[in-house]
């Protein structure tokens, strides 16, 4: 039994699966495909299980599942179903169009041969054929052949990260699949909480035929459960402290559980079962290993460098403050560094963020206004870079949401600084 096949980061964990709080959800879920004709939208923060969820309640071999990234018609996402479903699309038609040419003639002959005498009425026909192939190109309504294929069959579309799709695509989008689940074809949407209701908004006639199925950060406690399966499957005894900071690390995400226990394995020299004792301590420079390897997957270098920059000045320069490390910094590589500073959080209100700044300087830190200036453009800066939105500054209640695990964890163990 390799490592890799126990801790799996980006499959499906076999062996380390944790559905302890799944149990409502799965009820939901299968209450809605037996009902019918609802569409079923699933919402949760990025790796936080949704996929694993969908597959393991289902099953992969009754799902068809494809994502949004790249869509940019209807047409083009119903084609990636049926590439999938194997149903072939003929795209153009050939007709043959004939036409006959001929000609016929009569007459008689007379003549003797050998003694006797001949005559005979003669005839003759000649007839020839022309054909011309022409050929033309089809025009295919997508929705129907859709019906056609899944209408009432055990199969489920599993449109991930629908929020992917742009606006005026998902409109359409959300047109047909009304229509297509009025004839009992199954379909699932998963997006991030703050794109929830696209569907909705896309087209608003689908509400009372929708059923929401919200995931959140997972606890604590449910990501050392995927610690204490995994190491137990390869024999292996790890300190329960050192657990508990491994997925206080992860921050919520079990996929990023996942990496920090893979790597833990190789980090103490670990790729497969162990038929004696192995032990991982609570040891921090250990931590710091696994942490290092695992932040080479979690690569937000542009995005964080963007971050630290700001936006462009106009006018004097910003204010440089001493740090008590001995360095200086203006207020966005101030914010940078309180995103660093244990106990990892995802979610910090205002009191947090002037407290953590002011542990970080020596003297004189920014004004209120200052920091609650720079998360809002920050927030902008990053969303605006990464494409999505990666973090959220609630300007009404100045409290600062990091919407991926990811990019906490590449904050916190990017040795940005160094």
């Amino acid at each position: 039994m390799k490592a890799r096949d126990i801790f799996t980061p980006g499959r499906f964990p076999s062996y380390t699966f944790v559905d302890d709080h799944l149990v409502g959800k799965r009820e939901a879920l299968e209450n809605a495909l037996d009902t019918g004709s609802m569409l079923i939208s699933v919402s949760g923060p990025s790796k936080s299980g949704k996929t694993v969820f969908i597959e393991e309640a289902i099953g992969k071999d009754k799902i068809v599942q494809v994502t949004g990234a790249g869509i940019t018609s209807v047409d083009s996402l119903w084609k990636r179903v049926f590439d999938l479903l194997g149903t072939e699309i003929p795209v153009t038609q050939t007709k043959t169009a004939s036409t006959t040419n001929g000609f016929s003639a009569k007459g008689s002959a007379t003549g003797s041969l050998f003694v006797a005498k001949a005559s005979a009425e003669l005839a003759a026909n000649h007839a020839s054929t022309d054909a011309d192939a022409i050929t033309t190109n089809l025009t295919i309504d997508y929705l129907q052949l859709l019906i056609q294929e899944l209408a009432d069959q055990d199969l489920t579309v599993f449109i991930d990260d629908f929020h992917y799709i742009p606006r005026e695509v998902q409109s359409e989008i959300a047109k047909q699949i009304k229509e297509a689940i009025r004839s009992n074809v199954k379909f699932i949407v998963a997006s991030v909480p703050y794109h929830a209701d696209d569907v909705i908004r896309s087209n608003p006639d689908l509400r009372g035929r929708i059923v929401s199925i919200d995931f959140g950060y997972w606890t604590t406690d449910l990501l050392e459960k995927i610690a204490q399966k995994g190491f137990a499957e390869l024999g292996i005894t790890c300190d329960a402290n050192m657990i508990r900071v491994l997925a206080d690390q992860a921050a919520g995400s079990p996929q990023l559980m996942q990496y920090l226990c893979l790597n833990s394995c190789y980090a103490t020299g670990v790729r497969e079962k162990v038929d004696t004792t192995h032990i991982i301590p609570n040891d921090q420079s250990l931590l710091e290993r696994i942490c290092k390897s695992t932040v080479l997957s979690t690569d937000y270098s542009s995005v964080v460098d963007k971050m630290m920059e700001g936006p462009r000045v106009r006018g004097s320069d910003r204010i440089s403050h001493a740090l008590k490390d001995g360095s200086n910094g203006d207020v966005y590589s101030l914010l940078i560094k309180c995103l660093a500073i244990d106990p990892p959080q995802l979610t910090l209100r205002y009191d947090d963020l002037v407290a953590r700044v002011k542990s970080l300087c020596v003297a004189q830190t920014p004004s209120g206004s200052s920091i609650t200036g720079a998360c809002s453009h920050m927030a902008k800066i990053a969303n605006d870079s990464a494409g999505e939105n990666i973090i959220e500054w609630d300007g009404d209640n100045d409290v600062l949401d990091i919407r991926d695990p990811y990019l906490l964890f590449y904050i916190r163990w990017g040795e940005i600084f160094s």
